[in-house]
């Protein structure tokens, strides 16, 4: 019998198959378990709206942005996103709070039976618990960001009222398939019939993958960047460790020197969608005023708790933590550090075992100290392994027993005017954040 918090998360990560820590063998390739789930659950997901998001990368940062708006204009609004950092909680919060304890327990206790027979996954059953805990408290909206691909995501029973697709690379490929069109296919898989979609990148190779999606669905489809671009994107001297930038409507100048406290280039992007967003939320009926999206994206790490994605802990040194794990996300970081003023660069770099890491490491500077480490999961990517595949590619450091000795010695070596950079994998992060 389960009757406390450390009980329900003992059980919670050691019986059920966790994708994050296990890889593959948690993977599963249907709906049925959800299925089963929201049956026995009694079907919450259909108690309210939800704004859907898939994408590569990105989407974490629309649906933190988005669901900080749908908070400042005084909706009730539940926020379900993976992977955590630190605390399993942080994957389903209300209003930004995460779930309290006694609600994970109660929920593993009442259902614990059941999960033995219908054997769910750890994404699974963590979806199904936020759905119940979100309809128990009787919110307004959710967002909802699929945790990888969409078709057969367990997210995908959810009734949108709109769907947004961010942008599509290389990664899961495993799984999603080998090539961009084929993983865009799995992520078009979220579009509903009759609901609007939003595509936030117009890429070429596979914008007709989310044309004809739509059309089949009959469902109006919309590109973020066809109608609003960010510009004058710069550091904020008022408000630090943010951005101020400009936004642009059909090419008139809508919004001038607006604030973000997320100051990665890439950025620019997830501010586009969430813009588009509005528009079409607007256009479905949602009462959201100017003022509550400007105000939301300026207080998103507050109102969410937002954190990981070009996360600045200081600045002499530089210290920054960034989650990103594949080739594209590893592109914007290092564009991002490209531009930034420092005198060396130290990399604290860790990495999972089943990522194509040699596309990866192919895009660091060969110039940096690096600091090489395993995060402390089963996936993580051996230490020496990781120096072997590194120097390949010219990138020379010393090998550490955990993330931690790592990071500290990094913090050791670095003078105030260099930058150390944390990252590789979301669980280096999570060690260090």
């Amino acid at each position: 019998m389960i009757d406390d918090y450390s009980q329900a998360l003992d059980y919670i990560y050691s019986k059920l198959p966790m994708f994050h820590r296990m890889g593959g063998t948690a993977y599963k390739n249907n709906l049925d378990n959800t299925f089963a789930l929201s049956e026995l659950t009694h079907n919450p997901e259909q108690n309210f709206p939800s704004i859907h998001i898939a994408g590569t990368n990105g989407k974490g940062s629309v649906a933190n942005m988005l669901a900080s708006v749908l908070q400042e204009s005084g909706l009730r609004t539940g926020l379900f996103t993976s992977p955590h950092l630190k605390d399993f909680r942080e994957r389903i919060r209300i209003l930004g709070e995460m779930i309290p304890k006694r609600s994970v327990t109660s929920f593993i206790s009442k259902f614990e039976n059941n999960f033995e027979k219908i054997q769910p996954s750890f994404f699974e059953m963590t979806f199904a618990l936020a759905m119940h805990y979100f309809a128990e408290q009787k919110i307004d909206i959710a967002v909802v960001e699929t945790g990888m691909g969409g078709r057969l995501d367990s997210t995908n029973i959810v009734r949108p009222i709109l769907s947004i697709i961010t942008n599509i690379s290389l990664d899961h490929t495993q799984f999603l398939g080998a090539t961009l069109p084929e993983i865009a296919n799995e992520k078009a898989g979220i579009i509903k019939e009759n609901i609007p979609v939003l595509i936030g990148k117009t890429q070429a190779e596979i914008k007709e993958v989310f044309v004809k999606t739509a059309k089949k669905m009959h469902s109006d489809i919309h590109f973020a960047d066809a109608e609003y671009k960010i510009e004058d994107f710069r550091h904020s001297e008022a408000r630090p460790f943010g951005s101020i930038f400009t936004i642009i409507k059909n090419a008139v100048i809508k919004s001038p020197d607006l604030y973000s406290p997320l100051s990665g280039i890439y950025q620019k992007e997830n501010l586009q969608t969430v813009f588009a967003a509005y528009d079409l939320l607007i256009y479905q009926g949602l009462n959201i005023s100017k003022e509550a999206l400007i105000e939301g994206i300026a207080n998103v790490t507050l109102n969410t708790g937002f954190k990981g994605r070009w996360t600045i802990k200081s600045n002499h040194p530089w210290i920054i933590f960034d989650t990103a794990h594949n080739e594209a996300g590893i592109t914007e970081v290092m564009a991002q550090i490209h531009i930034m003023n420092f005198k060396k660069l130290h990399i604290v770099l860790g990495m999972v075992s089943d990522k194509d890491i040699s596309k990866v490491l192919s895009l660091l500077p060969k110039k940096a100290v690096y600091y090489f480490c395993k995060p402390n999961i089963p996936r993580g990517l051996e230490t020496d392994t990781l120096m072997l595949e590194a120097k390949k590619f010219d990138l020379v450091g010393k090998k550490f027993q955990s993330v931690k000795l790592a990071y500290q010695q990094a913090k050791k070596e670095a003078n105030k005017n260099d930058l150390i950079f944390v990252g590789g994998s979301t669980f280096v992060v999570a060690e260090v954040i």
